[in-house]
């Protein structure tokens, strides 16, 4: 067994690794906390539960089930014992051991109501690249559909193309009363008005982002919610479009609320809060067509140079002076420079270390003719490293 290493470890501390501490089996030295009460129960448990899986998995593997529920009831019952949750007792698993899989519906004549299974168990949580023998994230997609009960979407770009195979399984879900809330935005263009179309008339509640600015929406992610407590949720790189949910090299991250409820609760927190936000506006025909043919004019067109700007040393000095000026308490302030000195490069330099203190900072910058403007607009934007300024 290797030394322990350097570096941060989170490990409860346990003899066996308080043996190899004490015998030097360390590359460095230890430094320790107390754990706190607040975290106890996350870290024991999860410290426990690693325990008991490497427990049942050096079982034969014909005797894991039986064995298995033999340590969880012992482990229980020990727990009840204790502690005052008496309640915990009923939570004993049964011998022998099962998996309640469904509670099904009925249909018309009387026989029990399929639901489709997600291909991936509720219980996982895992990384979908679309890579080869894999899920394609598309198809996984659509078998979450059929056993959620609500559906959130947040999506920075949707096409028709990524729509049209999940439209049947998403006008099902509506039809069977159950809401679908998708979140999107007009930057780039990218967003198609058709799709979106496509999805309000199935029934889905759309509202979209119309910030085309360094704050716009970019994310990716839909959330399953089952009242059965399973829900899932995928955060990812795939907006809906046909490339990324089949095709791109796209990762994306599949989250089980059966083991990550904490982070389950912040996704619907967050897209709830998006909802809320004046932001998001109702999805309206006319004021997306206007907004989308303003994303795509040659105003935002802007190609950023890989080269950085380098201030010469006569600017560095004036800059210096400025910021003197502002630490004495002096915030309104003329520069005077000859012309093709770079007055324009100096002001967004200035700009960009001010944003960097002052991320809200906002600027006002006039000139008198338009073509100033543009190219002034490309400066700035080239020095803030930001295509879509001004």
């Amino acid at each position: 067994m290797p030394p322990l290493s350097r570096g941060l470890h989170e490990t409860v501390l346990t003899e066996l690794l308080a043996k190899r501490i004490s015998a030097g089996d360390l590359d460095g030295d230890e430094q320790y906390e107390s754990l706190r009460n607040a975290e106890a129960a996350d870290r024991l448990a999860l410290h426990l539960g690693s325990v008991v899986e490497r427990a049942i998995e050096a079982l034969p593997e014909r005797d894991r089930a039986r064995v298995g529920v033999h340590i969880a009831r012992q482990l229980i019952q020990q727990a009840v014992a204790e502690s005052s949750q008496r309640d915990l007792q009923a939570e004993l698993p049964v011998e022998p051991a099962r998996i309640l899989r469904a509670v099904l519906g009925r249909l018309p004549d009387g026989t029990p109501a399929p639901i489709d299974v997600p291909l991936i168990p509720l219980l996982d949580t895992t990384l979908l690249t679309n890579a080869p023998g894999e899920p394609r994230v598309g198809h996984q997609l659509l078998t979450e559909i059929s056993s959620a009960d609500r559906i959130d979407v947040v999506m920075a770009f949707i096409r028709r193309t990524g729509i049209r195979p999940l439209l049947d399984r998403l006008r099902r879900h509506v039809e069977n009363g159950r809401s679908l809330r998708v979140l999107t935005t007009v930057y780039t263009g990218s967003t198609e008005s058709d799709a979106l179309l496509m999805l309000r008339s199935i029934g889905a509640d759309i509202r979209v982002s119309y910030d085309i600015s360094a704050t716009r929406l970019h994310a990716k992610s839909w959330l399953f919610h089952r009242e059965s407590g399973f829900s899932t949720a995928y955060v990812g790189s795939s907006n809906l479009t046909h490339s990324a949910q089949v095709s791109g090299l796209e990762w994306n991250v599949r989250i089980s609320a059966a083991r990550n409820r904490p982070v389950i609760d912040k996704i619907a927190a967050v897209f709830d809060s998006y909802w809320e936000n004046s932001e998001f506006e109702p999805f309206d025909v006319d004021r997306f067509a206007e907004a989308t043919k303003a994303a795509r004019s040659p105003r935002t067109a802007i190609s950023l140079s890989p080269v950085e700007i380098r201030l010469d040393p006569f600017q560095e000095r004036l800059l210096e002076q400025i910021e003197l000026a502002r630490q004495q308490g002096h915030h309104r302030n003329l520069l005077v420079s000859a012309t093709g000195t770079g007055k324009t490069v100096m002001a967004a330099v200035d700009y960009a270390r001010l944003r960097a203190r002052l991320p809200r900072a906002r600027l006002l910058f006039i000139a008198h003719r338009e073509e100033i403007l543009k190219q002034s607009r490309g400066t700035f934007a080239h020095a803030l490293r930001d295509a879509s300024f001004g």
